[in-house]
């Protein structure tokens, strides 16, 4: 019971409007509506404090030759000095810009400054009107009711504080009639009681008005500046959020970090289960990232899977990476949604301001850079921006504006190189593998160049003209000879990736059956549900489809059982060693024999000495491919190459 009435008492005497049954609010929204109470009353306050000089004044003048002159005298001069005082100190704060949240405890000292001024006017009534003449008296009458009229006012929107200013002078005025017995004055004292009455009503009617409207206000500010799904601040709450750090930080010199993170495996969770499992996907992991942070900060959604944190008065790089750390392991546990069991991950990119920047542009910049590197290294990374990524930034953004034109600009170009059939020491294809010749930079890096255009949506176009050049180069071969192309998984969001297929093959005449898709493990990963349709209507159309670097994922034996694939790709680490390390011996073993089980063709990658292809022509792998083989030549090249390999491969 005693702390409930301290609860309540504190939220009365803060002007809070739920005391007297007005609407209620959080103590967030509560700490605005009184960011905007005092905002009226600082507004009010120097006319307010003038007039109580101007009052004060006139009342000394008219005590001037009464008996009381010198108590009036120095009550107005210490009234006059104390509203001069008020009124400075008013004047002052509202140079300063409002704040979003003003305390309890500031509220509670505008009600004591009411209370004590309005109990200073009470002393007028009580300690001059008997004494004075007609005319003091009428002065000391108009006084009391201009300033009862004034302070209803100048607090408006805090009953509270009007209460604790008119009060004292009801009082004092009431004291003062009844002192002098006089019927007429008593009907004076009951005409004040009904004004009092109308005068604070109409302030409650006001003030309610008023709070009511901010917190709509205040709600729909809220609606705007909160994310619908997760219920947390959105990217306008994130940047104002920002920019008011950014000021603490010029003021004060408060340092902050910015931890910015993405979802790594949402588009899965999106892909295998639908959207609305997503959506719940995202609601949870909100939930696990905001658990992570202290009280009063707030993880942001600033994107689709994109969420940002601002680590307020930071005090070492250390504390940063923890919360970083708490993110990432808030991912550890299987998600549930609707019974099933989904996994997450996360990465997080951190910059220190002002060390990594001072303006909003800046730090976002070098965070998003230092997120890049983090998940370049792979899920649950967390990585410090340092100087050395800014460089690597630009390098990236002037090579995606080069890759941009690199088409019409006849920069892009394609090498082949050849498989051969083991037991009958015969090519029978080549796979199509992209080159970029810069003018400037030479021969591009594929690894360098092939994530930019993923990550901008150039590898369409890119891979509609790899497509579309393979299969007019593969027309001039003979007709037992195929092409392989790679896809990404980034091509397989593409709606049009059939028509292009089937386009291709038509405008260069050459039946499907010659045009092999090779596909890894990771595109299936992250595309499973569009791609089992897709690859099932390139099996009706007749192309071939290849599972690339068998073997290094987890999945690939559930894949083989789904997926309609005609060839399967031993990776390269396990030809590599299977002549010295029995386990890689076992693994290449195992693959050929069950892809004979399956009826699937079988391709080594990577066969660089002449006993590796002995090795796999005694375990009856189907065919071969490596620097062994033959290098990636131009197009040009491959009809000489044809009859020189064949006879070179035969002679060996």
């Amino acid at each position: 019971m005693r702390t409930y009435l301290s609860s309540y008492f504190s939220k009365l005497f803060a002007g809070d409007l739920a005391a007297f049954g007005g609407p209620a609010t959080d103590e967030t929204g509560a700490g605005y509506i009184r960011s905007e109470q005092m905002s009226l009353v600082l507004g009010h306050a120097v006319g307010f404090m003038l007039a109580n000089v101007c009052n004060a004044t006139i009342l000394a003048i008219a005590l001037w030759h009464s008996a009381d002159w010198l108590p009036a005298t120095i009550w107005t001069a210490t009234v006059a000095g104390g509203a001069i005082w008020l009124g400075w100190q008013s004047r002052a704060s509202r140079r300063i810009a409002k704040p979003q949240f003003v305390s309890r405890r500031t509220m509670h000292r505008l009600v004591q400054n009411a209370l004590v001024l309005g109990s200073a006017w009470a002393i007028v009534p009580v300690a001059f009107f008997a004494n004075a003449s007609n005319g003091g008296q009428l002065v000391i009458t108009c006084l009391c009711a201009g300033m009862l009229a004034g302070g209803a006012l100048a607090f408006a929107s805090i009953p509270i504080a009007t209460i604790a200013f008119t009060t004292p002078i009801f009082i004092g005025s009431t004291i003062c009639l009844y002192r002098i017995g006089d019927f007429v004055y008593l009907l004076v004292a009951i005409l004040l009681a009904i004004y009092g009455f109308v005068l604070l009503r109409a302030v409650f009617v006001n003030s309610f008005e008023f709070t009511r409207r901010i917190i709509t206000q205040l709600e729909a500010e809220r609606t705007v500046r909160r994310d619908l799904l997760t219920g947390l601040p959105n990217r306008i709450a994130f940047n104002e959020t920002l920019e008011a750090a950014l000021d603490r930080l010029a003021r004060t010199g408060e340092e902050f970090a910015v931890l910015l993170l993405d979802l790594d495996r949402f588009k899965e969770v999106n892909d295998k289960f639908g959207h609305p499992a997503g959506d719940e996907f995202l609601v949870q992991a909100a939930a696990r990232l905001q658990r992570c942070t202290r009280t009063t900060e707030h993880v942001a959604r600033i994107g689709g899977d994109e969420f940002a944190l601002i680590m307020a008065n930071l005090t070492r790089p250390k504390d940063a990476f923890e919360i970083a750390e708490c993110f990432v392991a808030a991912f550890d546990d299987p998600f549930v949604i609707d019974g099933r069991e989904a996994f997450g991950a996360t990465s997080v990119g951190i910059v220190l301001a002002p060390r990594d920047g001072n303006t909003p542009h800046d730090l976002m910049k070098h965070v998003d850079i230092a997120l890049y590197r983090a998940k370049k290294a792979g899920p649950g990374t967390i990585c410090f921006f340092e100087p050395g990524d800014d460089k690597s930034a630009r390098d990236r953004l002037a090579l995606r504006r080069d890759l941009e034109g690199a088409i019409e600009r006849d920069e892009l170009f394609l090498v082949y190189q050849p498989f051969i059939e083991i037991g009958e020491n015969r090519i029978t294809g080549f796979e199509a593998l992209l080159r970029w010749r810069h003018p400037e930079r030479g021969l591009v890096s594929p690894s360098d160049f092939i994530p930019i255009a993923e990550e901008t949506g150039l590898i369409h176009q890119i891979g509609e003209w790899v497509v579309r050049r393979a299969c007019l180069t593969l027309a001039e071969w003979p007709d037992d000879i195929r092409v392989a192309v790679n896809f990404s998984a980034v091509q397989f969001n593409n709606a049009g990736i059939l028509q292009t297929i089937v386009q291709a093959l038509a405008q260069a005449g050459v039946r499907p059956d010659r045009l092999e898709i090779e596909i890894t493990e990771s595109m299936l990963i992250a595309k499973y549900g569009s791609a089992l349709s897709i690859l099932n209507s390139l099996l009706d159309l007749g192309v071939t489809v290849a599972l690339d670097d068998f073997g290094t994922g987890f999945s690939s034996l559930t894949y083989l059982r789904k997926l309609p694939f005609s060839r399967i790709k031993i990776d390269q680490s396990f030809i590599r060693d299977m002549l010295v390390q029995p386990d890689c011996a076992a693994i290449v073993k195992s693959v050929i024999g069950l892809a004979r089980e399956l009826r699937i063709g079988v391709v080594a990658e990577g066969v660089e000495t002449a006993d590796q292809l002995e090795y796999l022509r005694q375990t009856n792998c189907d065919e071969a491919q490596g620097y062994f083989i033959g290098r990636p030549v131009p197009a040009e090249q491959i009809p000489a190459l044809l009859d020189k390999m064949q006879r070179s491969i035969h002679a060996a």
